[in-house]
This record gives C-alpha cells, sequence and structure tokens, in this order.
C-alpha cells in the first residue's frame, strides 16, 4: 500500500500540502481576529461595568460625605422661602453653634454649619437676645441670623440686667417686669439653690443678661437662671470654684470702679498688687466699696465714715470685703480671673463725663493724677 502512494505524481502530492497549509493558516488568521473580539468585547464589558460600580458607590456614598461638612450651600442650606413655623428658645449664654443645633432640630435651618457660617458672616449677631422666638421654618441661614435680631419675632417678654446692678436694684427691676411686689421678689430669692462657694450671700451671683420671661415664668425661676449662669460663666473662664469669692468680689469692684472696657484689667491689676502690699498698708482703698455699704454716693460720704472701719471700708480694713458689691458681666469676671502682670498701685478717673482714668505705679504721679481730678471738678461743678 505505501509503495502505491510512493509511486503518486510528486507535483499533486506537493500542490494538495500546500493548499492544506493555507487552509490551516486562514483558520488560524480567523480564530486570532476572533480571539482579538472576543478580548475588546470583554474589555469594554469590564469597563462598562466598572463605571457602573463606581457611579452606584458614588451615589451611595455622596450624601454622607455632604452631611459630614462639605460647605456646599446647595447641600446644607435651605434655599428658601420657606413655609410652616415652628416656635424657639435661645437660652442665656447660647453660642452660635447651639442656637444653630435648635434651629436645626426645629427644621427651621438646614445645618448648624450653615448657620455658624452665617452668625460668624454678620456682626449683629452677638446681640441675638435670649428667648422665645416663632420661626419660618426651612429658611437660609442668613435669613434665620436676620429673624432673630427682629424684636417682633420675638413671643415672650424679657427683662434686662445691666452690668454692675447690685442684688436690691436687680429686685426691683424683676418686680416691675413681672408686675409684683418687690417683698415677693426678695421671698424667691431666699428659695434659690446657690452655689456652697456663695456662702449663702446672694450679691453677685445674679449675672447681667437679658432672660425671657414666658407663661411660665416666676421670681424663682428668673433669679436662679441668673445664678446658674454665673456658675456657667465662671467655668467658662476656667475659674477654680476655691478661688470664686475672690474673682466675683474683684470683678464687682472692677465694675463700679471704671467704665471703659479697655481699663477693667488694670484696675484689677491694681486690686492684685494692693493686696499684696505694693502702696505698704494691704488695702485695696476703693471708694465703691463704702459706697455701697451706706448706699449713697462718695461725695455724700463724711470724713467721719470714710475713718471708720466697716466691713466694706476698704480705706481702712485690708484685704477683700466680705461679699461682692454688684453683679459683674463676663468681662469684669474674666480681668479679675487673669490681670495682667504690671506695677500699676493706684488709678484715678480725671474725667467722669468721658471716663478716661490714668493708672500709676508711682506715688507722687498718683498725687497729681488726683489734683487734675480735682481741677475737673471745679471746672464742672461737680
Amino acid at each position: 500500500m505505501t509503495e502505491l502512494f510512493q509511486d503518486s505524481d510528486p507535483e499533486v502530492g506537493e500542490s494538495g500540502s500546500r493548499s492544506r497549509q493555507s487552509r490551516a493558516e486562514r483558520r488560524r488568521q480567523q480564530q486570532r481576529r476572533a480571539q482579538r473580539r472576543r478580548t475588546l468585547v470583554s474589555f469594554v464589558v469590564m469597563v462598562v461595568a466598572l463605571g457602573l460600580l463606581v457611579a452606584g458607590a458614588w451615589v451611595f456614598i455622596r450624601p454622607l460625605l455632604t452631611d459630614r461638612g462639605d460647605p456646599s450651600p446647595s447641600l446644607h442650606d435651605y434655599p428658601g422661602p420657606g413655609s410652616g413655623s415652628a416656635e424657639i428658645v435661645v437660652n442665656p449664654g447660647d453660642s452660635g453653634a447651639a442656637i444653630g443645633s435648635t434651629l436645626v432640630q426645629a427644621d427651621v435651618v438646614a445645618s448648624v454649619e450653615a448657620f455658624v457660617a452665617a452668625y460668624n458672616a454678620n456682626a449683629e449677631a452677638p446681640g441675638i437676645q435670649p428667648g422665645s422666638y416663632t420661626l419660618v421654618q426651612q429658611i437660609p441661614a442668613a435669613q434665620a441670623v436676620e429673624a432673630l435680631l427682629d424684636p417682633t419675632n420675638r413671643t415672650d417678654d424679657a427683662v434686662t440686667i445691666p452690668e454692675g446692678m447690685r442684688a436690691t436694684q436687680i429686685y426691683a427691676r424683676v418686680a416691675d417686669r413681672l408686675e409684683i411686689d418687690v417683698a415677693e421678689v426678695e421671698d424667691a430669692a431666699a428659695e434659690l439653690t446657690l452655689p456652697e462657694e456663695a456662702g449663702g450671700e446672694i450679691e453677685g451671683w445674679l449675672f447681667p443678661s437679658t432672660y425671657s420671661i414666658g407663661p411660665d415664668s416666676d421670681a424663682r425661676s428668673i433669679l436662679q437662671q441668673m445664678v446658674d449662669m454665673t456658675v456657667t460663666v465662671l467655668e467658662r473662664n476656667d475659674v477654680p470654684s476655691d478661688t470664686w469669692y475672690e474673682v466675683l468680689t474683684t470683678a464687682s469692684i472692677v465694675e463700679k470702679e471704671v467704665a471703659r472696657p479697655d481699663d477693667r484689667p488694670l484696675v484689677a491689676q491694681v486690686i492684685e498688687n494692693r493686696l499684696a502690699g505694693c502702696d505698704g498698708t494691704g488695702t485695696i482703698g476703693m471708694d465703691s466699696t463704702l459706697v455701697y455699704e451706706l448706699e449713697k454716693p462718695a461725695s455724700e460720704i463724711t470724713g467721719t465714715e470714710w475713718n471708720t472701719a466697716t466691713a466694706y471700708n476698704t480705706r481702712e480694713v485690708t484685704g477683700l470685703p466680705p461679699t461682692p458689691i454688684a453683679s459683674p458681666g463676663e468681662a469684669a469676671i474674666a480681668a479679675a480671673a487673669n490681670p495682667p502682670e504690671g506695677d500699676f498701685c493706684w488709678f484715678v478717673t480725671v474725667n467722669l463725663e468721658t471716663g478716661e482714668t490714668k493708672f500709676t505705679g508711682d506715688y507722687q504721679e498718683f498725687l497729681e493724677f488726683r489734683e487734675e481730678y480735682q481741677q475737673w471738678r471745679e471746672e464742672n461743678g461737680r
């Protein structure tokens, strides 16, 4: 059988072989082209699938990122104009963030971050008063700040206590706002919960601010807010509780001695130096303390009274008086808690109209300042 094939025409055998090789090569090329098409299709499918996966993940993750501080107003601030209404309460001492949290809970603004940004951008925002307000819901944060500054949105009454008032003056003001007798306010004061550091004395613990008077408010609740706010301010200024008496007493004297904000820390410095004996006596020598005790202006105090060693006569008695002499504000408390270093030992307010006050560590210069004050009184008939 082999020989029969070997006797075949050689030309025919070679041509068939080439034909078979050509067909095999074409099949291989077709297979390669098909494989490339399959690879390309697989790549395109993979890219499309990956794109869909990324898009789906972004749809899920995007809200999480925006809730974590994305500053875009479109994501965090209502566009307005808003609808509906909500009753909210701004408490004494609330920060912009605290007010923002209250507004978010009431659905007035979209986020605390948006409100804080609007609050910081409005120079009048720190003037927002404690109290109850009726506000439109879902409004832009900037509009919410403006609404809180508009007294027509207030839904309650309020009582404002200025810095430097003594307890009896505060009682009279509360009684007037509540339209009750002062005796009722005094009775309410006797029932207050005071800090142990107050030693049972309320003077100095009624913090000056504006307090809301709602339908359920009474003298006791209003006065207790004042006491609680004093504690809050002391803690906010990192005043150790064992120094609360000294700081409040010093701050109350600072509040009564000068009117200009820049002078408060310097008066606190003088008091600290006087207590340390800068003038050799250990007395702080403040007229305001005896004025508090006698309840009359310094110009009406007699020579005998100035020379009588009573508890509040700090010309005659060393150390601080037994209680504060008024309700100090936060600036005075901060000054008393951290008086600046320096050698000032005396000061004189040389102009009662402008409040100009001069400080010195030199006694002779102090005498010159005192003479300047006397001259101003003569020229102005005081």
